[in-house]
């Protein structure tokens, strides 16, 4: 099924680039204005996407739920997920659904997720998907479709962090068709601010300036998506950027990111030369575009499998995911997969200032929970085998730790956060030596904040939870505690 879901979305961007790219040669006008300033950045987030995509003829169910679940076991089971997702520095989830899943009972549990999100003080955005017929549209399952927003807007058109996005990627529809079903469909839900209404762009959300001019549809929000698997390359970052706003037409001020993505299980390290790769040049482009219009952005997609492996290509769940899951049955957490992409997603989010363009991943500190101080290179020691300490944080060089592509944590451009001897004793002292890739210098930020060695698989411990200057670091058995959480900043 995960093939031809791939096959699916693959063709829808295949399709929507070949109709821009023939507009433009026709002399077509894509962009009308300067864009201008956005008031869409409470939305920095993700999709929660079914493993299959969200392309299906059955009920959607989100990454790590089942249909097996009721809705207490639901609730537990998303408020781990999304309180991974909090970790990332998100606000926002997007779900698909369909209008199977209204109407099956799978309904009365997945509004569990949707309500835990809620709980968790986040916004929520529902999307339905179009059937993976290759229509791009609702077809004949008119009816059905507005019985599906019937269900959702009955119980959730009342709160006011819930968003309403109309159609995910109606790429059969042209122009005229898709503003009068936008209209119709606003007409059906008038007691809904338009503020909280969304509307695709034409050709897969890839264009909003139709959608922008019709007067109709004033007031509400614009969905666009923006990606590299259609085979669209741009050498640089400044000319991505350019692409983006040209699809924005002027009306930045409503519009939402709300799909956009990159490989992130490559290992390619997206805070690296901004030029001369296409995928990094496009999310720099983006990620600068988003964060200098204040835009909301939405990254696709937000979690996979921790089993779920395909190749490297299209953006499809597995390669694009920014995490993996972990865990079982309602004990579940989220592990990053890319730093250095996760640090592009946070720029454009306006949560840190890393603008990136180096060789190397991003330098921070990393604060512990419990202790307030960070993780400290004594008397900025660049030796070999000098063991680490918490201390007072203050900006020094020797406090700033950069989260490379291989797992590797590097502090002075050249030496690694590293385990003596590939020790894995738990109460084993960290220390800093040259980086060299071993297994003893990898290591998993968890979304909990927990940084666990690779080869050991404990966890870094500040060393008795004691909270003073200079106390050791080691590594230990994971417990959860409060000196075994971390704050990259």
């Amino acid at each position: 099924m995960e093939k031809n879901m791939s096959g699916q979305r693959r063709l829808l961007a295949l399709v929507a680039g070949l109709v821009l790219a023939l507009l433009g040669s026709a002399g077509v006008q894509l962009a009308a204005a300067p864009a201008a300033r956005a008031s869409t950045g409470q939305f920095h987030g993700v999709n929660w996407a079914d493993q299959r995509d969200n392309f299906l003829w059955d009920e959607n169910v989100p990454i790590g739920l089942s249909k097996s679940d009721n809705y207490a076991t639901t609730y537990t089971k998303a408020t781990a997920v999304l309180k991974g997702f909090q970790g990332l520095g998100t606000n926002t989830v997007r779900f698909g659904i369909n209008p199977q899943t209204t109407a099956s009972s799978w309904w009365g549990s997945l509004t569990a997720a949707y309500d835990a999100a809620s709980a968790l003080g986040m916004n929520v955005m529902i999307a339905p998907w179009t059937p993976p017929d290759g229509s791009g549209r609702i077809n004949g399952e008119s009816a059905a479709f507005y019985r599906m927003w019937d269900t959702v807007i009955a119980k959730y058109g009342g709160k006011s962090n819930f968003y309403f996005d109309m159609i995910n990627e109606p790429w059969g529809y042209g122009a005229t068709e898709l503003t009068n079903l936008a209209a119709d469909w606003l007409a059906h839900y008038p007691a809904i601010p338009r503020g909280r209404m969304v509307i695709p762009g034409l050709w897969a959300d890839q264009d909003i300036c139709t959608v922008g001019a019709d007067s109709r549809l004033n007031g509400t929000l614009l969905s666009i998506h923006l990606y590299t698997l259609g085979g669209e390359t741009h050498p640089t970052a400044a000319e991505w950027a350019a692409t983006f706003r040209s699809r924005l037409c002027g009306y930045a001020d409503r519009a939402v990111l709300s799909e956009f993505g990159v490989p992130m299980n490559t290992g390619i390290n997206y805070n690296g030369p901004r030029d001369g790769t296409n995928n990094v040049s496009y999310l720099y482009g983006l990620t600068d575009t988003v964060r200098s219009l204040g835009m909301g952005s939405l990254l696709w997609t937000g979690v996979k499998q921790a089993d779920q492996t395909v190749g490297p290509g299209p953006c499809f769940n597995a390669s694009c995911a920014i995490t993996s899951l972990a865990g079982s049955g309602t004990n579940l957490s989220l592990t990053v997969t890319n730093q250095s992409g996760l640090d592009r997603f946070r720029y454009g989010w306006g949560l840190n200032d890393n603008p990136g363009g180096g060789s190397g991943g991003s330098g921070g500190v990393l604060r512990g929970a419990g202790s307030n101080r960070c993780l400290d290179v004594p008397g900025v020691s660049q030796a070999d085998g000098t063991r680490l300490q918490i201390w007072d944080c203050n900006g020094g060089t020797n406090q700033q730790w950069a989260a490379l592509s291989n797992g590797a944590l590097q502090v002075y451009g050249s030496k690694c956060l590293d385990v003596p001897g590939h020790a894995t004793a738990s109460g084993t002292r960290v220390q800093i030596y040259t980086c060299n890739g071993g297994a003893n210098q990898q290591w998993r930020l968890g979304s909990d904040g927990t940084v666990i060695g690779v080869e050991s698989g404990l966890c870094l411990d500040v060393t008795g939870a004691a909270t003073a200057n200079a106390t050791p670091v080691a590594i230990a058995t994971c417990n959860g505690g409060t000196n075994q959480k971390w704050t990259r900043q």
